[in-house]
Parts: C-alpha cells; sequence; structure tokens
C-alpha cells in the first residue's frame, strides 16, 4: 500500500512509551511584534565535542515546539568555536543539517574581524574567564569606531554578565561598561533592580509595622517582654507575625503566642 522498498518481514509492530527528558535551551530569541511571518530563532553555544549534540538540540527544538505551539517559523543557529569541535550526527538526526532552517556559525572565520557584531557572539560563547576582557574589548571598538553603544547592546551584555558572572553588583556592572548613572537608568538590568528594591523596601516596611503593632499589645496582654520573646520579634518573617497576632486574644501565657 505505502510501496516502500523494504520487506515485510524484516520489521515487527510494537508499542513503546517514550519518557520525557528536561532540556534547556541556551537561548531563543522571540519577536516582539505580533508578526507571525517573523520566526522564533533558537540559538545554541556548542564549546566541547559532543557526538550526541545534534539529537539533543533537535530534540529540545521540537518539545518547545509542541509545547508552546508558537504558530510560527523558525530558525536554529549553532555557534562552534571552530570546525573541529563540531561532531556528525547520528544518522537518525543527519537530516538536520540539510534544513534550511538550520545555519552553524565558526567563530574561527572571523577571528581577526574587527565587527562589535562577531565580538558579541564570542561574549556569548566565551569562558566565565574570558567575559571581562571580552567586555573590554568591545567597548574599545566602539571607541574607535566613534559611536555609543545602543541600548540594545548594552541590555544584551548586561544580561550576559549578570548570567556569567552573577556576583557582580549594579555598581561592577556600571564600571565595567563605563557608564554614567543616566546612561544606566534607561537599561532593563537597572530598572529590574530598582523594582526588586521596591518590593523588598515595600515588605520590608510590612514587617515593621506589624512588629511594633504586635509589640505594644504583647507589653499590653503580658507586660515587658523577655529577652528570647524579643529576639523572636526580630527575626519573624511577615507570617509569623501575623500568626501570632491572631493568637494574642486567645493565648493565657506569652509562650502560647509563640509556641510552634
Amino acid at each position: 500500500m505505502l510501496q516502500l522498498p523494504f520487506q515485510a518481514d524484516s520489521y515487527q509492530f510494537v508499542s513503546e512509551e517514550i519518557k520525557q527528558t528536561s532540556f534547556r535551551i541556551d537561548g531563543i530569541f522571540k519577536p516582539t511584534a505580533n508578526d507571525s511571518t517573523l520566526p522564533l530563532i533558537f540559538v545554541e553555544v556548542q564549546y566541547q565535542p559532543d557526538q550526541h549534540f545534534y539529537g539533543r538540540f533537535c530534540s529540545e527544538i521540537m518539545l518547545y515546539l509542541y509545547q508552546q505551539k508558537p504558530g510560527r517559523d523558525w530558525l536554529a543557529f549553532v555557534v562552534y568555536p571552530n570546525r573541529a569541535t563540531e561532531k556528525p550526527p547520528a544518522a537518525e538526526f543527519s537530516f538536520l543539517l540539510t534544513l534550511p532552517q538550520v545555519k552553524r556559525l565558526y567563530l574561527e572565520d572571523y577571528q581577526h574581524s574587527n565587527d562589535p557584531a562577531f565580538t558579541l557572539l564570542k561574549l556569548l560563547a566565551c569562558t566565565v574567564a574570558e567575559t571581562a576582557p571580552l567586555v573590554q574589548t568591545l567597548l574599545a571598538q566602539q571607541t574607535e569606531n566613534g559611536t555609543a553603544l545602543s541600548k540594545d547592546v548594552l541590555e544584551f551584555i548586561e544580561t550576559v554578565l549578570v548570567y556569567k558572572l552573577p556576583n557582580l553588583s549594579r555598581e561592577e556592572i556600571r564600571i565595567m561598561l563605563a557608564l554614567n548613572d543616566v546612561q544606566l537608568k534607561q537599561t532593563r538590568f537597572y530598572q529590574e533592580v530598582v523594582a526588586e528594591g521596591k518590593i523588598e523596601g515595600k515588605i520590608e516596611g510590612k514587617i515593621e509595622g506589624e512588629t511594633q503593632l504586635l509589640l505594644r499589645l504583647l507589653n499590653k496582654r503580658f507586660g515587658p517582654l523577655p529577652l528570647w520573646a524579643q529576639q523572636k520579634l526580630a527575626e519573624a518573617q511577615i507570617e509569623h507575625l501575623e500568626i501570632w497576632g491572631e493568637r494574642i486574644l486567645d493565648a493565657n501565657t506569652l509562650e502560647e503566642v509563640f509556641s510552634a
């Protein structure tokens, strides 16, 4: 019926369960405009030889498309430091390299390029130790060209720095990027830090207010608090304060208020 060039007795029919594996894609560029003609762009940086890479990469993409159902085409870029790092795909995944959606980029082809775009690619693929020197190289290239870093480039660099060097403070990133406060305040990283600070400030303010109110009520009901009770109040989270506040009316002793 299917007219396949294979003998029927060469096969047996079976039903097998497929266990789903958890994958993590290095990066996805998602279109910001509501334009279905713009593709998703998957980016994978492969710095170590891996004979199973293409099988995993294909599975990552297909699983993502199946789960997310983006309703648009896609492209996939694999960034290698050189051709020697790339391992040929297994036979079952060899079709992947024939797809027009799959592109491969070898950084060795651009090692003498002064194009800042390729320095950005190197930044994405470099080791942690190479990150800071590459950032300085990129900044020097911009200075030589007489152009300022665009907001998009700044945010890209910040994202890489936060991902690869998570212990860097906002001030250290500002110094590394040679930014003034006005420039830094325009970036998404700064705005997210400020937003987090505001949320933390609201929580801290609520805890302080709840603590003072509970302290007054406890003093009125049980008299001056012993040191152990003061310590509990000082270390309490908001949920503890709320529970203790509800117990004050029914508790006969201070110990009953703070009981676990």
